[in-house]
């Protein structure tokens, strides 16, 4: 059964069968498939594939040079935004896991990035982010620890130059996010997150229902 959505002032908006379809609209690389294939054998969530593709168009639109993402995971992240950078940019990827990020470099090395495309950062993403320089980044994906997005988004900002763009995966996450009874940790951190973007005059923001919600939003210029 297709369960349709409505608002207060439209008539029906997409139904289940529309949002799987714009979902896999876009058909991914084989490196990114295989990542993302290695994420669930780690027993990790991967990105949905509309999330992968949107990855890649904001990156080309951008032309960006110089990436951070918070959260390496098996590396279908990293590839999704390196398969749109330009042809010298350096994706930075900050994570807890070496293990997972030794997967991520040979998936990156199997998919023939250069080692130079990317620079590879084993610790606490909080640690780790007040050390990269002020106003340096096309986009930052903030995709880590959920208990810490407010702080990821704060040092986003701070990391972004004019005109860059913030990435927040997992914005609605697991539909709990939209509903006002769920006060899970995560979930109310998640919302704290987004009440940030939306009250930031600097930030144009966009929620886009992809995977598990991504928000993305544009620093002023």
């Amino acid at each position: 059964m297709h369960v349709t959505t409505r608002n207060n002032s439209a008539g029906p908006l997409l139904d289940s069968a529309s949002l799987s379809f714009a979902e896999d609209f876009t058909r991914l690389p084989d490196p990114v498939r295989q990542a993302r294939e290695d994420a669930l054998v780690a027993d990790l969530e991967p990105i949905s594939t509309g999330v992968a593709a949107a990855l890649t168009f904001l990156t080309k639109a951008l032309d960006a040079k110089a990436v951070v993402e918070i959260g390496t995971g098996t590396g279908a992240t990293g590839l999704a935004l390196l398969a749109g950078m330009d042809a010298d940019g350096v994706l930075t990827s900050l994570d807890t896991d070496a293990d997972w990020q030794l997967e991520a470099r040979e998936a990156f090395q199997r998919a023939g990035w250069a080692p130079r495309r990317t620079r590879l950062i084993t610790g606490a993403a909080l640690d780790v982010l007040p050390k990269l320089r002020d106003a340096a980044y096309d986009l930052v994906l903030i995709d880590g620890d959920k208990l810490e997005y407010v702080e990821y988004v704060a040092q986003a900002i701070r990391l972004l130059r004019p005109g860059g763009v913030l990435v927040l995966h997992d914005a609605l996450w697991r539909c709990m996010v939209a509903n006002p009874r769920n006060d899970d940790d995560e979930v109310v951190i998640i919302r704290e997150a987004l009440q940030v973007i939306q009250a930031n005059d600097n930030l144009t923001p966009l929620m886009i229902p992809l995977g598990d919600g991504l928000l993305v939003a544009v620093k002023a210029g």
